[in-house]
């Protein structure tokens, strides 16, 4: 799994994308041509944190295995070990799945 293999820096975290339903509500299913990318995602991993204008470390209020959403253009896309993932900022997400 990239979390063994890599560790973000700073307030930077790996995100899994979570594919959405192929099918609408009303049973159409929709092609994989015609599907956005979805805005929703496992994080894979997360780094210790920012550093504040004192040295000190403030950890990041998301962790592994959190879902999120986020923005349409967040993060930028990366292939490790063979698995397509992102890496984005914290300020990125906007929100935590509960």
């Amino acid at each position: 799994m990239a979390s063994t293999n890599f560790r973000p820096l700073h307030d930077r975290v790996v995100v899994r994308r979570v594919e959405s339903e192929a099918k609408t509500k009303g049973g159409i299913i929709i092609p994989d041509t015609a599907k956005e990318k979805p805005q929703e995602g496992e994080i894979v991993a997360v780094g210790s944190g920012v550093r504040d204008e004192s040295g000190k470390v403030i950890p990041l209020d998301v962790k592994a295995g959190d879902r999120i959403l986020f923005g349409k253009w967040s993060g930028t896309e990366v292939k490790l070990d063979g698995e397509d993932l992102l890496i984005m900022k914290e300020a990125d997400i906007m929100g935590i799945i509960g």
